[in-house]
């Protein structure tokens, strides 16, 4: 749910402490038929290849620790003890084992769960699993944790589908023309280029489409981590509340609540089974 890179991050704010997560690695289950269950959204784009991910985790990682120095400084950091930030990796430590079946490089990642001390209604998730939430959307929302894990999953699901690596490459690949393809092997410019955009991770801005993507992938997300996905609905009408025919900044380009809840609801068939297996587990 956000249109600048990080999603429902639409801006620099403070932070808190990082908790690296330890992953576990369960497959993404198949039907009795061998089809894979879940949601439908296609491979990420192939823009993507053209960008070194590691590149691009480690500009993150670089930019979360000094928003983090920035928030101690303010003294805007929830300390690892706040019943939020307690609530909030409790929720993240749920999603983040079904994080590989979309994108084995999470594996890998040291995540991180940090709350920022902004009235802001918006959260992120930075390439590499650097989450933060921002105090108002918990605050403003008063969200249940049905929701939060829907906003979680959405964001999560943006670092997954790599929409922020893919919107860089496509810049990349615009921005060299006739040379991308006589240095895309050595990354001589490419390289340079993606540098340039990584210092502008936090103001990236998704499509429409990435963010279609991302609703669908965090509602499954959440769903196998045991969170009712129907949640994407409650959550949706209560940031239309919120708005009061003003959307929140980051909505600039997203799509239309209604059109959300819409595409949430006839894709709960989908999920709904997941959901119902994990209050099973």
């Amino acid at each position: 749910m956000t249109s600048h890179h990080t999603c429902l991050c639409c801006q620099r704010r403070p932070l808190l402490q990082g908790l690296t997560l330890l992953l576990l690695s369960p497959g993404l289950a198949l039907a009795q038929d061998g089809a894979r269950e879940g949601v439908e959204v296609g491979g990420n784009s192939v823009f993507s290849r053209l960008v070194p991910a590691d590149t691009i985790e480690q500009s993150a990682a670089q930019q979360y620790a000094e928003m983090l120095q920035q928030a101690a400084a303010q003294k805007a950091l929830g300390g690892k003890n706040h019943p939020q930030v307690r609530r909030l990796r409790a929720i993240a430590q749920r999603i983040i084992p079904h994080a590989m079946g979309w994108n084995p490089r999470a594996k890998n990642w040291r995540w991180e769960v940090n709350l920022i001390g902004s009235q802001q209604i918006n959260a992120f998730c930075m390439p590499g699993g650097k989450i933060a939430f921002y105090s108002g959307i918990l605050d403003k929302l008063k969200l249940t944790d049905d929701e939060v894990a829907t906003v979680m999953g959405h964001e999560i699901a943006h670092a997954l589908r790599e929409h922020a690596r893919a919107r860089m490459g496509k810049n990349a690949a615009t921005g060299i023309g006739a040379n991308l393809l006589s240095n895309v092997l050595g990354l001589g410019q490419l390289g340079q280029t993606v540098t340039s955009y990584g210092a502008q991770l936090l103001t990236l801005q998704f499509s429409r489409s990435d963010e279609s993507d991302a609703d669908l992938v965090g509602m499954e997300l959440a769903a196998r981590a045991g969170f009712d996905p129907r949640a994407g609905v409650t959550l949706w009408q209560k940031m239309a509340a919120a708005s009061k025919g003003a959307p929140p900044q980051w909505l600039s380009t997203h799509p239309s609540g209604d059109t959300r809840i819409a595409d949430i609801q006839a894709n709960l068939p989908k999920v709904m089974p997941l959901y119902a297996r994990s209050q099973v587990k």
